[in-house]
């Protein structure tokens, strides 16, 4: 038997332990998307307690609790006192057996708190002391945690009308270790369906791109160029859009126009195929932008949101009530990507979807799209959300593999709202390194260590450098 989460962890053979301890490990971390709050980093947060660093904004933990019946007053509200809370999920997290959130937990107190010990509900008194203890080391605020995780580069998710204050304010200061780059997140300006959209576009994307009027579709394409140049001032070089599902619906200029027109001056919710139009067209001008900067697009789709209305009206979105949807995007995909690409107009992009069905459709599309512009121009997004699991990465690796080429993939961002999430980059590594080990183990590539490594070292965080050129 073998002992639980020691120094080969998910380390099967020789060959994956010698990959991950020599090559994986040491590399840095490139942070290409997460949910970190761009003003914990720049004003170096200190935890008050550990409930606070895991359960303050951590929805898979959410969920956990609400699993084993534990009320939502003590998950995210005030019924109860932190202590109670972590009692709580210490509680909770011994009947997750087969999780990653067993494992994510136990890597963090491991790497952050040095302590070895296994969380239950007979010593968590044991662990809240240790683990606040810890929290009172200057290594432990915001910008030590980064240092400690070696991360080199972090991008924030941001609205497209954000003043970046305290991206700027990072900036500045020049005290944090790594490089805080903005993300445009363009969903607010893409969700024409939502109620608030015309408020949105009129006052708070219009005064942010200091624009009197945004009621057309050329105030709107002139709205967004105006804050792409403002992002580019501050360094972004992503972008992100989060789909229901892929769309592709071209439209004329004057029926685009009547859409906008009906929204903004609130005459009713556009009809499905309208929605469709003006997305497809919005996306279309961004890709086309993109392209000219030098940008990155991330597209991800097939996330079921928000599916449980009367805690959805009470505690808003991001709140882990979140599902996974099944649509067929292949085909609005694909032409997508084709209309860009006959302009001569498609950025790199990133596409992810969390059905897993559909990995074997977007990394059959990659080859189909690839370009001299990047090593892997197109890229599949690495296992997500419900994916991002032992099975769900290796599934994601192995048809990557299969049927496109995985030397090329640029590896996994954190995808999180906490700073300690960067742990699961070790667990993504592991099983990357165990993957590949097997296979040489199997006879089925060479044992050739220099170039093994070198794979490695590139999926880890060379091949991210030099896709997004940091």
């Amino acid at each position: 038997m073998k002992k639980f989460m020691d120094k080969d962890f998910l380390l099967q053979t020789e060959t994956a332990r010698v990959l991950y301890h020599e090559h994986a490990a040491p590399m840095p971390i490139y942070d290409y998307h997460c949910h970190i709050n761009p003003r914990e980093i720049a004003e170096n947060r200190e935890f008050r307690n550990i409930a606070q660093a895991w359960l303050g904004s951590d929805t898979y933990k959410w969920r956990l609790l609400r699993s084993n019946a534990v009320s939502e007053g003590c998950v995210t509200g005030s019924e109860v006192s932190s202590r109670e809370k972590f009692q709580y999920f210490a509680e909770s997290l011994s009947r997750a057996i087969g999780s990653p959130l067993y494992h994510w937990t136990h890597l963090e107190l491991q790497r952050y708190f040095d302590c070895d010990l296994i969380l239950n509900g007979e010593n968590a008194e044991k662990i809240w002391e240790l683990c606040n203890a810890r929290l009172q080391a200057a290594d432990m605020r915001a910008q030590g945690i980064i240092e400690r995780s070696n991360v080199q580069v972090i991008c924030t998710t941001d609205d497209p009308a954000s003043d970046l204050k305290w991206h700027t304010k990072i900036k500045e200061d020049g005290k944090c270790p790594a490089e805080v780059l903005p993300t445009f997140r363009a969903d607010s300006i893409l969700n024409i369906e939502d109620d608030g959209w015309d408020a949105y576009m009129r006052y708070e994307l219009g005064e942010a791109a200091d624009m009197d009027d945004v009621s057309t579709m050329a105030d709107i394409r002139e709205a967004i160029v105006r804050r792409l140049d403002y992002f580019a001032a501050k360094g972004c070089q992503i972008a992100d859009h989060a789909l229901p599902y892929m769309v592709f619906a071209p439209a004329k200029e004057y029926e685009l126009d009547d859409v906008v027109g009906k929204v903004i001056n609130g005459k009713g919710v556009p009809s499905k195929l309208a929605m469709e139009q003006y997305k497809t067209a919005i996306l279309l001008f961004l890709g086309e932008e993109y392209a000219r900067r030098g940008w990155t697009m991330q597209i991800h789709y097939s996330a079921l949101r928000d599916v449980n209305s009367a805690q959805y009206s009470i505690l808003g979105h991001d709140s882990g009530f979140d599902a996974v949807d099944t649509h067929n995007c292949a085909p609005a995909l694909a032409k997508f990507l084709d209309a860009l690409n006959k302009k001569g107009h498609l950025p790199k992009t990133i596409i992810s979807s969390l059905n897993p069905a559909d990995n074997i459709v977007i990394a059959a599309l990659l080859p189909a799209f690839s370009g001299t512009e990047a090593l892997g121009k197109i890229q599949q997004g690495a296992a997500w959300w419900f994916n991002n699991n032992k099975e769900g990465i290796e599934a994601q690796l192995r048809i990557l593999a299969s049927i496109s080429v995985l030397g090329n993939t640029i590896g996994t961002p954190t995808d999180s709202r906490s700073l300690l999430s960067y742990s699961r980059h070790e667990y993504y590594r592991r099983i990357l390194c165990n993957f590949i080990g097997n296979l040489v183990e199997n006879g089925e590539y060479p044992a050739d260590m220099k170039t093994l490594g070198k794979l490695v070292e590139d999926i880890s965080y060379n091949n991210a450098c030099r896709y997004f050129a940091f």
